[in-house]
């Protein structure tokens, strides 16, 4: 029986190296497109090395690469499609780059597989800052956090695309390129429009990945900085249950084939970014943290929460690592591997 494939690009970053590993043990074939530029990256290919399996670390960018990708693309049996710039402070610094990376990245992804034989799918991460900043949402205040008024289950696909900042249009570009190609081109595609994921091998930094970088930041002694009032609330997901995700949605390919779905913990699994996480923080590193404030970040939702029923109904997906259960395991994570922060984040 032949070995199936898999081609992750991006595939040393957080949500990658974890995909990489789960699809090693699962007796896959794994191809790994990445450019290296994300830190972390050289020590979870160092990490993935150590999996027995049979893996292929490529080094490539698919904004550039072209030949490469084709030939990858042309040998696998599905691509999910990780490569990315995912930082808004970036992005508004260098639009440039943002586009070229999200939109025209993504847009060489689909041709390729456009141009290929084997028309593999493709499960696209995107992100929910294609709903922009909803400044028009009705929230209000309570206590340590911002609630929805009229939006007690969260936010549906059915929510109106406002792309703001440079990444959220970048990424929403290429959201809709992904959705089109299914239509236009009969490719078999599926968005994840994910909130806020976190778990083990994410390196995070300030403006991005900011449940890891909080957790590295106070165990190296650092300061953090948080923006805004900290009582924005944003749902939590796992890194394992988003992986048991990508897994179900390409068993079901070719039923969800050109569906958009938002991704996240949903309404049990929230968190306040500051005024919440801080004591929760304190208690698994038994330590007090250091922060200063700082003013709003553009597009900075007060609130984000998916509404996760459609990917429910339709995948048969439902997270199920507690929000206190995952901090717990990211800080254990982050304590047993203080030597490799040290030497990444000096």
């Amino acid at each position: 029986m032949r070995k199936k494939s898999i081609l992750i690009t991006g595939g040393t970053g957080f949500i990658g190296s974890n995909l990489a590993s789960y699809f090693l043990k699962k007796k896959y074939k794994v191809v790994v497109l990445d450019n290296f530029s994300r830190k972390g990256s050289v020590a979870n290919e160092k990490w993935l090395k150590g999996i027995k399996g049979d893996l292929r670390i490529v080094k490539a960018d698919v904004t550039t690469d072209r030949t490469i990708l084709q030939r990858e693309v042309n040998q696998t049996d599905a691509v999910i499609h990780l490569a990315a710039q995912v930082a808004v402070t970036t992005s508004v610094e260098n639009p440039r780059n943002d586009f070229i990376i999200n939109a025209l990245g993504t847009f060489n992804v689909l041709e390729a597989i456009r141009k290929s034989k084997n028309k593999p799918p493709i499960i696209y991460s995107s992100t929910n800052k294609v709903y922009g900043g909803m400044e028009n949402t009705k929230i209000k205040s309570l206590g340590t956090r911002y609630i929805y008024k009229d939006f007690p289950l969260g936010i549906s696909e059915n929510v109106g695309l406002d792309f703001h900042s440079p990444y959220g249009c970048s990424k929403g570009a290429a959201d809709q390129y992904v959705r089109d190609y299914a239509r236009i081109y009969g490719l078999k595609t599926v968005v994840f429009r994910q909130s806020c994921i976190y778990g083990p091998r994410q390196f995070g930094v300030e403006d991005q990945g900011w449940v890891a970088w909080f957790i590295i930041a106070a165990t190296l002694g650092k300061s953090v900085t948080v923006y805004g009032d900290g009582k924005q609330v944003r749902d939590l997901l796992y890194i394992d249950d988003l992986v048991q995700l990508y897994c179900m949605a390409l068993d079901k390919i070719e039923s969800i084939s050109g569906q958009v779905y938002n991704i996240g913990g949903g309404p049990k699994f929230t968190l306040s970014v500051w005024k919440e996480f801080k004591p929760l923080l304190e208690k698994n590193l038994q330590m007090k943290i250091k922060s200063k404030s700082s003013i709003w970040r553009p597009g900075d939702q007060k609130i984000y929460v998916s509404d996760i029923r459609k990917v429910k109904k339709e995948i048969g997906w439902s997270p199920k690592i507690s929000v206190e259960e995952g901090v717990k395991r990211l800080c254990l994570w982050v304590k047993e591997n203080r030597v490799l922060f040290d030497e990444i984040y000096s």
